[in-house]
C-alpha cells in the first residue's frame, strides 16, 4: 500500500482527519521526490534500465511509480511509437516499446517531455511499466507487483486478543495468541498459528498473489458441512523481512467467512 492509497492520509479513503481544508488537495495532486537506491529493469536478459538516480512519483488514489533520467535507460533497446496519450493533470505522454532478442514490450515506457508548469520536474525523466518487465531489484534484492513505497510499514505485533473465524456457522480457526499486522492504509489483519486452526477443513487452492512487503501468499479454500469457501484464508509460508513473524499463520477474510474478535464480528473483514 501507500499513503496515497485506501484509507492512508492521502487516499481516496482516508480515515483521519487534518487541521485544515483538504479541498485544497486536488484529485491528482503529485509528489515528486528522489530515491537512494540503485533501481535496475530487466527484460528479454537485457538490462533497461539501472539507475541511482531514480525518482518516485506519488500521486492521489495511485500506487508510486519510478521515474528515471533518460541517460540510465538503455537507448539500444527503445524504439518510438505513434502511441500516445493526455493527462489533464500532467500533460501529453508519448511512448517506446522494449525489444530484446525476439520479444517486445509494446509501449512500455512513457514520458511527458514537453511537462511544463508545476510538472516541469517531470521533464528529461521516463517510466516504465512494471508489469511489462521481467524482474525489477531495488539494490540487490528483487521486488514484485509495484515499487515498494518508502512510507508503507508493516508491523506484527502479539496479541491476547480472542480471534474466532466461522463458515457455514463452524468455528474453523480460535486463538487466544494471535499475530496482528498493521500495514500502512489497510485493515488490520489477524493471523492465527496452525495449531488453533482446524487444517483438516482447509485445502490448498492453486490461487496465489504477491505482495511488495509479505512475499508470496498461499490460499486455501474452507469446507465446513455442505458449505465451501473458495480461497477464503491464505498464509505465508515464507514471508519477506517485513513479515516474517506470520510465517506458516492462517489469515481469513472474505464473503462466506465471519472473523469475530473479542466476541464482536470485524467490520473490516
Amino acid at each position: 500500500m501507500a499513503l496515497t492509497i485506501g484509507e492512508a492520509p492521502f487516499g481516496r479513503r482516508g480515515s483521519g482527519e487534518f487541521n485544515f481544508d483538504t479541498s485544497v488537495l486536488e484529485a491528482h495532486t503529485l509528489y515528486f521526490e528522489d530515491s537512494p537506491k540503485r533501481v535496475r529493469a530487466e527484460f528479454g536478459g537485457e538490462t533497461v534500465v539501472d539507475s541511482r538516480r531514480a525518482k518516485l512519483l506519488h500521486e492521489t488514489g495511485y500506487l508510486p511509480v519510478y521515474y528515471f533520467p533518460e541517460e540510465d535507460l538503455n537507448p539500444d533497446l527503445l524504439h518510438p511509437t505513434d502511441h500516445t496519450t493526455h493527462c489533464p493533470f500532467k500533460g501529453d505522454a508519448g511512448y517506446r516499446s522494449v525489444e530484446a532478442g525476439s520479444r517486445t514490450a509494446e509501449n512500455a515506457v512513457w514520458a511527458y517531455p514537453n511537462a511544463e508548469g508545476v510538472f516541469a520536474p517531470l521533464a528529461g525523466y521516463a517510466a516504465i511499466y512494471f508489469g511489462a518487465m521481467d524482474h525489477w531489484y531495488e539494490e540487490d534484492e528483487e521486488i514484485h507487483v509495484h515499487p515498494r513505497d518508502p512510507y508503507t510499514r508493516v508491523d506484527v505485533l502479539d496479541s491476547s486478543r480472542h480471534v474466532r473465524v466461522l463458515a457455514g456457522g463452524e468455528t474453523v480457526a480460535e486463538t487466544d495468541s494471535p499475530k496482528l499486522l498493521f500495514e500502512t492504509g489497510l485493515p488490520v489483519r489477524y493471523y492465527i498459528p496452525p495449531e488453533d486452526v482446524r487444517t483438516e477443513a482447509l485445502s490448498e487452492s492453486e490461487s496465489r498473489a504477491r505482495c511488495p512487503y509479505k512475499g508470496e501468499a498461499t490460499y486455501y479454500s474452507v469446507e465446513t458441512g455442505d458449505v465451501r469457501v473458495e480461497d477464503a484464508g491464505f498464509s505465508y509460508p515464507e514471508p519477506l523481512k517485513e513479515a516474517r513473524e506470520v510465517a506458516d499463520h492462517f489469515c481469513f477474510l472474505g464473503e462466506g467467512v465471519t472473523v469475530e474478535v473479542d466476541g464482536e464480528p470485524d467490520p473490516e473483514q
